[in-house]
């Protein structure tokens, strides 16, 4: 009788632990419930707006900018870059692209094509710039930007920045199709460094990694050479 006795007490002690602790939530609960009603009123309206933001602004700039890209993209595919980087009067140009509609993707993407125009025409700085502004996952533009601005550095006379973006663009995306074209660009930038070991250990791994590239069967002269200066 005592055990049964006991063991009931132990379970009234816990409802009335529980119906204390309740009663302290209701408290808190009644003390904070402007700050609380506030702040979900406050998220509600961030995910409104968020979801308007995109529809009603950002989804009609993305549409315009596109409609006025696509003659830009045709100049820059016939060479006509000062008009692809400044329009033709009638459809704006990269750069006009990059200052109307700067938060869009296809600013984004101007960034890239201006970038790759101005290092055509030998506007070396330009070229860094506007191709340093630009970002992607993509895994073939992320490396070929990274890639033109090591060109860039190279056109300059700065091979050991040359060298690290092409580097950069090898490791971004480690694919037979930039990855070999850029990993012997590094190497040739060593090479003019002078950094002989440097430049055959990477055309080692052009061989090694990529033997069936263009790069990958030409490597094979270029690590001779390399040993020739190297004895």
């Amino acid at each position: 009788m005592v055990k049964n006795k006991n063991t009931k007490d132990v379970t009234e002690e816990r409802l009335e632990a529980v119906e204390g602790a309740l009663t302290k939530t209701e408290v808190i609960i009644e003390k904070y419930q402007k700050s609380i009603l506030t702040g979900i009123a406050v998220i509600i309206i961030i995910v409104l707006g968020y979801f308007s933001f995109q529809k009603y602004y950002l989804e009609p700039i993305e549409k315009e900018a596109t409609e006025q890209m696509w003659m830009a993209e045709k100049y820059f595919g016939m060479d006509s870059l000062q008009m692809a980087l400044n329009g033709d009067g009638n459809y704006y140009g990269f750069l006009d692209i990059i200052d109307e509609y700067g938060i869009s993707k296809s600013a984004n993407l101007a960034n890239y094509y201006a970038g790759v125009c101005y290092l055509r025409l030998g506007q070396y700085e330009n070229a860094i710039d506007y191709l340093g502004k630009f970002s992607s996952d993509d895994q073939v533009l992320a490396p070929m930007a990274l890639g033109a601005i090591g060109d860039a550095y190279m056109e300059l006379g700065e091979t050991g920045k040359a060298a690290g973006y092409y580097i950069d663009a090898a490791n971004k995306e480690d694919n037979a199709f930039t990855a070999p074209v850029f990993i012997q660009k590094a190497a040739w930038a060593y090479e003019l460094q002078e950094d002989y070991n440097k430049a055959l250990q990477l055309q080692k791994r052009v061989k090694t990694d990529f033997p069936n590239s263009t790069q990958g069967r030409e490597a094979e002269k270029y690590i001779a050479l390399l040993k020739a200066k190297l004895k």
